[in-house]
């Protein structure tokens, strides 16, 4: 495959070695790269045997991907809390990017601080504000949102069983498709802002939660999620799912295993990308291939894939939510890079932001990303631009976040 100059300005350097060594063959042949297969996820989570097919890549090669057809939610998996009940209970966990900004457990005195600043999730009995997203919508301007599950729901999975690298990174915005974990649970990027909504996408303590189609799904790499509590000081415990730095959690959906945020003899990963994976050892005595580490900060996902996914990649049997024939786009629903990845439906489109602020495309593109993709400080990135705030902001699809 030819080097494309433009590629090369675009990203950083363990991006531009790997994409290197992919274009001259150097380094990372078929066997450098993980494999998803028939037997990569739990039985107990499958709603149908998991096979091997053809299916379409996004940049039209035709392909392998491990196709996976798994319920609402694995048989052997608890979850919860979500929601507390009352100001004296305790619920999940939730990542406020407000004012005092951090990772938190939903309780009194975290309720309590955002009624400080105009968000107010309770009433005067201490009783919290609360609907289920499945079935009903809510009735209050702030509301900590729950949802209940609907056993008859199944999601298919089409994940590249021969990972190929895209031409850049795919940026991951809100709800972005990620992946699947081993244990069959759909991965997603960022839940939405209670700055956005109003209203508060209650996580667990293992970082996941139910959709409004009725299927639980995580936000988090939740084998690796107590290092990050212990790490903010956060009274939370993730006791329903194993907890293990060095295991791998998955696979993303351009096919790259997905680990957590220490190497497989526990030392600290290095020379990573700025989507948080790299080319290293996954067990001893193996070899080297690309994959993806847990951050040591929340959401602990990657901020970006560096492979192509499949086409039609994700959808589900349910009436609504992320995958369902009603989501934005039809079945699949938002992908990499927000609600389909650059140049996809409903995608950052690079080129017309770019335009509206006056700079150069390639710029934007690796700017953003250098500076944490879906989680960029924008006032950052409208400093190495050049621009204001305020520009960028109305620039930027959506809330401009």
């Amino acid at each position: 495959m030819p080097l494309i100059p433009s590629l090369l300005r675009q990203t950083d350097a363990p991006y531009k070695t790997l994409m290197l060594s992919a274009a001259c063959g150097l380094a990372l042949s078929t066997s450098a790269f993980g494999h998803a297969g028939a037997h990569s996820v739990e039985k107990a989570a499958l709603a149908a045997p998991s096979e091997v097919v053809d299916c379409t890549l996004e940049n039209g090669e035709a392909a392998q991907c491990a196709k996976y057809v798994v319920k609402y939610l694995p048989d052997s998996l608890e979850i919860g809390p979500f929601c507390p009940a009352t100001l004296d209970d305790e619920g999940g966990i939730w990542n406020w990017d407000g004012d005092e900004a951090g990772l938190y457990r939903i309780d009194g005195a975290f309720l309590k601080m955002l009624d400080a600043q105009g968000y107010t999730f309770f009433n005067e009995a201490g009783e919290v504000y609360s609907f289920d997203i499945r079935v009903e919508g809510p009735s209050e301007p702030n509301e900590c949102i729950s949802g209940s599950v609907d056993t008859d729901v199944e999601m298919t999975v089409l994940i590249p069983a021969t990972p190929v690298m895209a031409e850049e990174p795919a940026m991951l915005g809100t709800v972005s498709k990620i992946g699947i974990g081993l244990d069959g649970v759909p991965i997603f990027a960022d839940a939405p802002s209670v700055l956005d909504t109003g209203h508060m996408p209650a996580l667990d303590t293992c970082g996941g939660h139910v959709d409004p189609g009725g299927w639980y799904h995580w936000h988090a790499t939740a084998t690796d999620v107590n290092a990050l509590f212990e790490k903010e000081g956060v009274d939370a415990d993730c006791v329903n799912v194993e907890q293990d730095q060095t295991v791998q959690f998955g696979y993303a959906f351009d096919g790259f295993a997905m680990y957590g945020s220490r190497e497989h003899d526990g030392s600290v990963p290095s020379g990573l990308d700025d989507c948080g994976g790299h080319v290293g050892l996954t067990k001893e005595g193996g070899e080297p291939v690309y994959h993806y580490h847990a951050s040591e900060s929340f959401p602990n996902l990657p901020a970006c894939l560096v492979g192509v996914v499949a086409k039609e990649n994700f959808s589900t049997t349910a009436s609504n939510g992320i995958g369902s024939a009603s989501a934005p786009g039809g079945p699949g629903g938002p992908g990499p890079g927000g609600a389909g990845g650059p140049g996809r439906p409903g995608g950052p489109d690079f080129d017309a932001v770019a335009k509206t602020l006056g700079v150069d495309a390639d710029l934007l593109r690796r700017t953003l990303i250098e500076a944490g993709g879906p989680r960029a400080d924008l006032s950052e990135v409208a400093g190495k631009l050049g621009v204001t705030v305020d520009a960028l902001q109305a620039a930027l699809p959506g809330p401009g976040r």
